[in-house]
């Protein structure tokens, strides 16, 4: 509903869109609003300085653009049907219902005055009328009347057409004169005073004073014509001398030409695009009877016979519901792209939207982060917002969303060095629960926020985030709070938690920068229990070494203190073998200096743990490890240590006489895979039949067994003779199914490949006028093709003509690529093959 109030909107969107409107409108009011009280508008023209309002009852109003009368004319007692302002302003025209034609400079004495005997509808005074030599302007009624001023300052009449209908519609830009008359558009060049178009309408089906004619010049070429449903982009352009003849010197042509949804009432060029004022009518869903709509103003994007709406605005106007298509006008400026839409009792500005508008529709869209982005690319232009206003409503947006961490994020940038702002924002916080959102983004240099700021934030960690509260004491500088505060604090949590690791460790923060605070013994069991890197600082500058005797197993994990942990723990060799152990589990080659120092320590504390280390470290002496096992008669490690020094015999001898195990023995010459080895054990294994029925139930895949079985004395019983045969048996019998396998998985893909070459063998070479006798070098085919020839080409690509080959020898008939047997045999041979 409208007001009649300055930048009240007069429109409503048909739907939600989400696509932002391309004007924004408001109703011209003050004056105006006095005027349509009593009076109808009829027409009205549009100067960058002021406008020019006609009215039903004969009046013509000068108005500034916000609507104010500024002069008054009384022209007739009847309708004013056009008014015309040249490019000054200073000189207008104005015709009427009952005749009458007035023409007169605004701020001179100059006058015409003229009655004729017919309504006139339209009147245009020349762009230049204030020049001298273009003192002109047309008229149209019945007919369409051109008046010019002769040199004795008497005016003189032209008939420029008649014959056709009223006219109702006239537009003048430069040298040329557009009209539309009952039967189309026509285009008056007034230099060489010729007509060179003719633009017949569509639909003559319309009657023409019901929906006029709407011309718009866009530029001095380019006429834009509306009527009814169609629209046409019209292009005039100067004829090439060789066409002339009896031709006028301009021809026009459209350029573009389509059909819109509704009834044009009014055109405007706006860039590229057009603004299209439309009638519209539409079917009543109850009474199913026609009535009057909105109007609605359209942005358009003309195509070659198509256009694109980009936007679509549906009018509120006073009255709309009587009015017709012919009560509509649209009049524009050029200057500023404002748009005027004119009926009976109400007249619209339309107008382009600015940043700031477009920063309006962004806050009413909740899209603040592109609203504040806008407003920082556009800063110097907007007028009626500030960043910062911006900024602080898109952060209690993220608020009201739940978004607490992309709203403190963003306090960083739009808060920036305010401090107070900072500080309201943290309390902001506070209430809502959310301090553990914000507390990354406070500032910590400049600004600096009061201290109770960063305290309250450490106690909501303290209440409930121990690691996030660790992290803030790394993190911030300690002159941000009162330390005193934050360590009591702390010491009353470690009341409630005393092994809280944590809690220990962010006091240990304190400790580090603060030790006066603490005893030192306090000191170096917090040291300990953090495996802090200061304790041996600690212990040395204070001489707490007393007070470790019972916490020297704390020093296991010092890793980065590993030869002062060890030289501490010589003298508790036992300490020092747990440590030493736990230090090669986590890594092999941190303590490798010590890998010796090591084998005695788990000879002699841990002898379970000395093989899995001979075998994992790559950095103790072989030699000594042999010797301390030898000494202490570790057989296993013993025969781990030969086999790895590469003396096999000896430690399968050991296996055989000291374990008496068959089974590791057997395992022990699989690992190896040396064939004396197997020997060795058969001839030591000859004479002990347990020892024969494990090497028969495992020899089998690794030696031929009829080598054991031969060696075996007539009438010695083995245990399990049979089975172990059997076994044999079986596994030669799968050796043999997986041979015969193998064999034919072979036969069939070096058949499968035999074919394959045959086939790659048996398909044609091209040989074209591009290839060459490889002996004599010229091209391989006659220049006569006519000519009898003969061709060798061999599977290697390389070709002769028959008579540059050699003989093939007595002996063989076959004959060879020259080329690439010379490859395969040495110096000579071709000569020595030729020979034979």
């Amino acid at each position: 509903i409208f007001d009649g109030c300055h930048f009240s909107l007069p429109f409503v969107q048909e739907e939600e869109s989400e696509e932002e409107p391309k004007l924004k409108y408001e109703r011209l009011s003050n004056g105006v609003t006095e005027i349509l009280q009593k009076d109808a508008a009829s027409c009205m023209t549009v100067h960058d300085k002021f406008l020019a309002l006609g009215t039903h009852y004969g009046k013509v109003y000068l108005l500034d653009v916000q609507g104010n009368i500024t002069q008054k004319f009384d022209v007739s007692p009847v309708k004013i049907n056009q008014i015309s302002l040249d490019e000054s302003g200073e000189h207008m025209g104005v015709c009427s219902e009952d005749g009458k034609v007035q023409v007169f400079g605004l701020y001179s004495g100059e006058e015409f005055h003229e009655t004729f005997d017919c309504p006139i509808k339209i009147i245009a005074v020349h762009p230049h009328f204030v020049r001298s030599s273009c003192k002109q302007f047309v008229t149209g009624g019945k007919k369409l009347l051109l008046f010019e001023r002769s040199w004795m300052n008497r005016w003189k009449s032209a008939i420029l057409h008649e014959g056709e209908g009223n006219i109702r519609s006239v537009k003048w830009r430069g040298h040329l004169i557009a009209w539309a008359n009952n039967m189309g558009v026509k285009i008056f060049d007034i230099i060489s005073k010729q007509r060179i178009t003719n633009v017949p309408r569509d639909d003559i089906s319309l009657r023409p004073d019901m929906y006029p004619c709407s011309l718009c010049w866009k530029d001095n070429v380019t006429l834009i014509i509306g009527w009814g449903t169609s629209v046409k982009i019209c292009s005039v352009k100067e004829r090439h001398a060789s066409e002339m003849r009896d031709l006028p010197s301009r021809y026009v042509e459209i350029v573009s030409q389509f059909e819109t949804e509704f009834y044009i009432s009014g055109l405007a060029p706006l860039c590229d695009q057009l603004v299209v004022l439309s009638y519209v009518k539409e079917i009543s869903e109850k009474t199913e009877r026609e009535y009057c709509a909105r109007p609605r103003l359209d942005i358009i994007q003309p195509l070659s016979e198509t256009c694109e709406e980009i936007s679509s605005d549906a009018l509120t106007v006073r009255g709309f519901q009587e009015n017709e298509c012919r009560d509509y006008h649209l009049e524009y400026s050029e200057g500023e792209s404002l748009f005027y839409i004119v009926s009976p009792r109400d007249v619209v500005v339309a107008k382009e939207r600015d940043q700031d508008d477009h920063i309006d529709w962004l806050l009413e869209k909740k899209k603040y982060e592109e609203a504040l982005m806008a407003a920082e690319i556009s800063q110097k232009n907007i007028k009626r917002h500030k960043i910062l206003d911006i900024g602080l409503a898109y952060i209690n947006h993220l608020v009201e969303r739940g978004d607490y961490d992309i709203a403190a994020r963003k306090c960083q940038k739009i808060l920036g060095k305010n401090a107070a702002l900072w500080e309201y924002e943290v309390y902001k916080f506070k209430e809502i629960g959310q301090l553990k959102a914000i507390s990354p983004y406070l500032p910590r240099g400049d600004p600096v926020l009061k201290p109770l700021i960063y305290e309250m934030i450490l106690h909501e960690f303290l209440e409930s985030d121990y690691e996030g509260f660790a992290t803030l004491i790394r993190e911030w500088p300690g002159d941000l709070y009162n330390n005193s505060v934050i360590v009591q604090a702390v010491r009353d949590h470690l009341k409630k938690d005393s092994q809280n690791k944590t809690l220990l460790k962010t006091l240990a923060e304190f400790v580090s920068s603060s030790i006066s605070i603490y005893n030192y013994g306090n000191a170096l069991e917090i040291y300990l229990t953090l495996r802090h890197k200061d304790v041996f600082q600690l212990i040395h500058k204070h001489n707490l070494f007393s007070s470790i005797k019972d916490k020297i197993v704390l020093l296991m994990d010092f890793d980065s203190e590993i030869k002062k942990v060890v030289e501490e723990l010589e003298d508790r060799p036992e300490l020092q073998h747990v440590y030493l152990h736990k230090l090669f589990k986590r890594d092999h080659h941190k303590g490798q200096r010590y890998h010796e120092k090591q084998i005695s320590l788990y000879a002699e504390y841990d002898r379970p743990n000395l093989l899995p280390f001979l075998r994992d470290s790559t950095h103790c002496p072989l030699e000594k490890a042999l010797e301390i096992c030898q000494q202490r008669n570790f057989v296993e490690e013993t025969v781990y240590l030969l086999s790895r020094m590469g003396n096999s015999r000896s430690a399968l001898k050991m296996i055989m006489e000291e374990l008496h195990d068959v089974d590791k023995a057997i395992e022990f010459a699989k690992e190896q895979d040396d064939g004396e080895l197997w020997e060795d054990l058969i001839l030591y294994s000859i004479d002990k039949p347990p020892f024969i029925t494990g090497l028969l139930n495992n020899i089998g895949t690794h030696v031929d067994p009829i080598l054991l079985i031969h060696r075996i004395k007539e009438g010695m019983e083995i245990p399990n003779l049979r089975d172990s045969l059997v076994k044999i048996l079986q596994d030669y019998n799968l050796q043999i199914l997986l041979r015969e396998g193998c064999k034919k998985i072979l036969v069939a893909d070096s058949l499968s490949l035999l074919k394959k070459m045959h086939r790659t063998q048996m398909k044609g070479v091209l040989v074209d006028e591009e290839n060459i006798c490889e002996s004599c070098l010229s091209p391989i085919l006659p220049s006569d093709a006519a000519k009898p020839f003969s061709v060798v080409v061999f599977h290697c690509r390389h070709m002769f003509h028959k008579e540059c080959l050699p003989m093939p020898s007595m002996n063989s008939a076959a004959q060879f690529c020259n080329i690439c047997s010379a490859k395969n045999r040495g110096p000579g041979s071709a000569i020595l093959e030729m020979k034979k």
